[in-house]
């Protein structure tokens, strides 16, 4: 139930300590008190979100307004009739949000933090806009570090935890600390101001809600709560001036969009449509921030295609997208099953990493590559290492992919062939590589579009059931999958033992021949013969004198 709405701040005191903390001015509590005691009383409240966007009756807002710059002052929900608690707050933000507001500060928790606890979902993301500035927060916060040029803001750290502090900032034009470039982007957005400033300084309405600490209320500049209820994501301002000023907030609306099942307003779709070819002068590093988010968030399947409803993953994974629009249905296959893995594991709890979905995206121009060198003669081991280089190459020309993640792809594709047809106990060392569970786990689902792995990766999963010894004796007759790779060597085709001993050199090392390995093999045969020579240490006696060649005795310490 709705509990009635009392008249808030009885005392002069009360009231001079809510215009503090919100920075709003007596006519606007007093209108804000006007619109709320207006409000009829519904019977029950179905949902927490219905309920904190409910409109009054008596004298509706305007939204068109506020958003065309005139600003009617905000809408503010009192504690206890929205969702989002200190319960809602991680334990790291409200120790920021409690020191700061103790300090004298206005502080609030911002974004998608109260947008996710509106709506019902666990907030993960905890960003934090107060009216202090970044020195006086580091200088509250020992555990904090000033970073940024563009958009300075602090970073406090918890252990492996950081919470974003950000200073109110207002618009451009209104100091000497922002700048816009040539093509309308934000090249730097330091211009300091209040937290209505800030409000619509943001991208979408529905993250431009504030929680304020100091009573729990839920502050609203732009009709975010009221597109919230709609289910919709709209640009605060000027649609594409706003996504000039940075085109990712492009594919942080489809994945915002694909996350929350909202839509997207049409001139902000329009705004989109327009500017995405910005996409392509986007630094790497930040776009590979948005696949980050895209794909680990425990909705990477919607958000997949979302991203290819609005032809966006072309400025991603351009060569994944020739391939979808040429109409592969498999790879189609393949890449849902991947997604829907990945959610799963994200809802069990259990880890991720991106290195797994990263290399499903790029294996098919990986396998082509590999295949087609294969044919010209190249080992399968050699071949894959040059494939991966050359399509690593070419993405990383659009999406920076670093090494920790980039090298543990080589070894999943790596592994494939030998988890296709090494035997006996070739076949079963491989269960002790430590990229044995995330190569496995690939072929498994390259199995369920290629019929050729299916009785590969069944025994596969049988096998890891079974004993040591039951392991032997299976791994000695297991199924291989035969016509993967053309298996060829100059003119003539190799047998599946030659290309068996190839995959098997050196534990599969990319790029070592098969003459080192084999020059390798007898030399480690020869020594397996012979025993072990005693190496022997000599000593020098005093003055200088060398010790006798044959003796083995240890120098004096």
């Amino acid at each position: 139930m709705i509990h009635p709405i009392k008249t808030r701040m009885q005392t002069q005191t009360e009231k001079r300590l809510l215009k503090r903390l919100t920075g709003l001015s007596r006519s606007a509590l007093n209108k804000t008190r006007e619109l709320l005691g207006a409000q009829p009383q519904p019977a029950a409240q179905a949902e927490a979100s219905s309920a904190i966007a409910a409109e009054p009756a008596s004298k509706p807002r305007k939204r068109g307004k506020a958003r065309s710059g005139k600003h009617s002052g905000p809408l503010i929900v009192p504690a206890g009739e929205h969702s989002v608690t200190r319960k809602s707050i991680g334990r790291s933000a409200l120790k920021v949000l409690d020191k700061l507001h103790e300090a004298g500060h206005s502080a609030y928790l911002v974004g998608g933090g109260v947008r996710d606890a509106l709506v019902g979902l666990k907030p993960k993301d905890f960003d934090i806009a107060t009216d202090a500035s970044p020195e006086t927060i580091r200088a509250l916060f020992r555990n904090s570090r000033i970073i940024g040029r563009r958009f300075r803001l602090v970073h406090v750290v918890y252990g492996r935890e950081i919470i974003e502090v950000a200073t109110f900032r207002a618009a451009h034009s209104k100091g000497d600390g922002g700048e816009i470039g040539k093509a309308g982007r934000i090249v730097r957005d330091n211009v300091f101001g209040s937290i209505e400033e800030d409000a619509y300084r943001r991208d979408f309405s529905v993250n431009a809600l504030y929680y304020n600490i100091a009573d729990g209320s839920v502050v609203d500049y732009v009709g975010g709560l009221a597109d919230l209820k709609a289910g919709v994501f709209k640009l605060i301002g000027e649609p594409v001036t706003r996504c000039k000023e940075d085109p990712v907030r492009v594919l942080r609306a489809v994945r915002l969009a694909a996350k929350l099942k909202f839509s997207i307003d049409e001139p902000t779709l329009a705004a989109m449509k327009q500017v995405r070819t910005e996409l392509k002068s986007t630094p790497p590093p930040r776009l590979f921030e948005e696949v980050l988010k895209l794909f680990q968030g425990g909705y990477a399947l919607r958000s997949f295609h979302s991203v290819r409803e609005h032809d966006l993953l072309r400025y991603l994974f351009p060569m994944l997208d020739e391939r979808l629009k040429a109409g592969d249905e498999n790879l189609v296959s393949m890449l849902d099953a991947a997604l829907t893995n990945t959610d799963r594991r994200v809802a069990q709890g259990k880890p991720i990493t991106p290195a797994y979905l990263l290399a499903f995206m790029l294996w098919p121009d990986v396998q082509e590559q590999a295949g087609r060198d294969c044919e010209a003669g190249m080992r399968i081991n050699d071949a894959l290492f040059t494939a991966a280089d050359s399509v690593l190459s070419t993405q990383l020309r659009v999406i920076s992919i670093p090494r920790r993640f980039s090298g543990p792809m080589k070894e999943i594709w790596q592994m494939q062939p030998r988890l296709e047809r090494l035997t006996g106990g070739r076949a079963l060392k491989l269960m002790e590589d430590r990229r044995f569970r995330a190569a496995y786990d690939f072929l498994c689902l390259r199995s369920n579009v290629d019929e050729r792995l299916k009785a590969s990766a069944k025994w596969w999963t049988r096998v890891q059931t079974l004993s040591e010894e039951q392991r032997i004796d299976a791994a000695a007759n297991r199924p291989v999958a035969d016509g993967i790779w053309p298996d060829k060597r100059g003119q003539g085709a190799r047998s599946a033992e030659d290309a068996d001993e190839d995959l098997e050199i050196d534990g599969g090392t990319p790029g070592k021949s098969i003459e080192a390995a084999a020059t390798s093999k007898d030399a480690a045969g020869n020594a397996a013969k012979k025993p072990p020579r005693k190496r022997r240490r000599r000593r020098r006696k005093p003055g200088g004198d060398k010790g006798s060649a044959g003796s083995s005795s240890p120098p004096a310490s």
